[in-house]
């Protein structure tokens, strides 16, 4: 594996527990700062907030810099962004903390897919994509539950010092492995932007926002459906959270070699159809605790197998403008985020079970499916799927 892959994977890394950490952490945060659990839960959407405004905005501001020199920067503003939760002395500072701490966040990773893809052998971008992600999965498979427990178990503040160190490491290993690639022809905004007027752009946005949600409408309420639907002691939740981690490090790395292999558009197709059958049968046998343990694991793995894929067709249909369409493409993660998590929960709020949210996720995989399909529809026209 090349070490200017690894570095990427650091900052995805850094990313991840920065985006996820905050889940665990909001029972001790809202007692410290003395606000109730659903006012520090707004902690989370600063951070979605930062995402969706910053991913666009970083790239245009840095597009005529080197490669390089912009992944340094945004390394840099991880770090120090971070470091200000640390010694945020009120809610509004670490509110307007946790805004600046999201903005690097798209742009990091839309830079860097570009770059992970021009660093890859031919025919090997989407894997060369997967192994920057693969920071985001070992994340949430080891870095979230540490953090977590730092925070329980130490103070809270202790957690961000974890996250800007991995942040200065990720700038250490950007500046010494990372290769000086040319920044390619210099753009202006009007080019950049000219991107967003493509049927495309918004095609694929749409199946990430929607079909990409229906992973956020299981997760935002896995804890309660391992609770009251699969009968494990809340103990137990944390644990079993490792083993979801787990999946998506698999799905992660299955993802891009499938890309590879039979073109992005029709694997995103194909793994959307898998995500809903899934689904519906999380929504149908979590009841059994052996059965639910093995769909945790399998969803897990699911939902970021198409990660890569969805990377690798964005890039592919914005010829020119890739790294701002890349980067937007982790705002409309973001918003999938929010998105799941709302729609999840309105069944709840109608008195349904806690399986319920499941079926949302089967509809919104099969909305990401139309669109996916209406997609490859349109390029037909154009040039031929392989090329997609």
């Amino acid at each position: 594996m090349k070490k200017s892959l690894i570095a990427l994977s650091l900052g995805g890394l850094t990313i991840g527990i920065t985006e996820f950490v905050m889940m665990g952490l909001l029972p001790d945060i809202a007692s410290d700062m003395k606000v109730s659990i659903p006012v520090a839960g707004y902690l989370i959407s600063a951070y979605a907030l930062g995402v969706v405004i910053g991913a666009p905005l970083l790239v245009i501001a840095g597009r005529n810099y080197a490669p390089k020199k912009m992944l340094l920067i945004l390394a840099l503003m991880l770090a120090v962004f971070n470091a200000l939760s640390i010694i945020a002395p009120d809610y509004n500072v670490l509110f307007a903390s946790r805004f600046l701490s999201g903005l690097p966040h798209g742009a990091f990773f839309g830079v860097g897919a570009v770059v992970a893809s021009r660093l890859a052998e031919k025919g090997k971008e989407a894997q060369a994509i997967s192994i920057m992600f693969a920071g985001l999965t070992i994340a949430n498979l080891i870095g979230v539950p540490i953090g977590t427990y730092i925070g329980h178990h130490f103070i809270w503040r202790y957690t961000f010092v974890l996250i800007a160190i991995v942040g200065l490491l990720t700038f250490l290993a950007i500046y010494l492995w990372m290769p000086n690639l040319e920044k390619g022809e210099t753009v202006n905004m009007k080019t950049q932007l000219q991107f967003f007027k493509k049927t495309e752009a918004w095609l694929i946005i749409g199946i990430t926002a929607i079909g990409f949600g229906g992973l956020f409408a299981w997760i935002s309420y896995i804890a309660p459906l391992l609770i009251n639907v699969s009968k494990f002691s809340p103990e137990d939740v944390s644990y079993i959270l490792i083993l979801a981690g787990f999946g998506m490090v698999v799905g992660n790395f299955a993802g891009g070699k499938l890309a590879d292999r039979f073109s992005p558009a029709p694997t995103t197709l194909a793994l959307l159809l898998v995500m809903s059958i899934d689904l519906v049968l999380v929504y149908f046998f979590s009841f059994n605790q052996y059965v639910s343990l093995f769909l945790t694991f399998l969803t897990g793995a699911i939902s970021f197998s198409v990660i890569a894929p969805i990377q690798m067709l964005m890039i592919r249909t914005a010829k020119g403008a890739e790294m701002i369409a890349s980067a937007s493409l982790q705002g409309s993660f973001n918003i999938g985020n929010a998105l799941g998590a709302f729609l999840g929960g309105l069944p709840l709020t109608a008195g349904l079970s806690y399986s319920s949210p499941n079926l949302i996720g089967v509809g919104m995989s099969i909305i990401g499916m139309i669109i996916t399909f209406i997609l490859m529809k349109l390029h037909r026209k154009q040039v031929s799927v392989q090329h997609i």
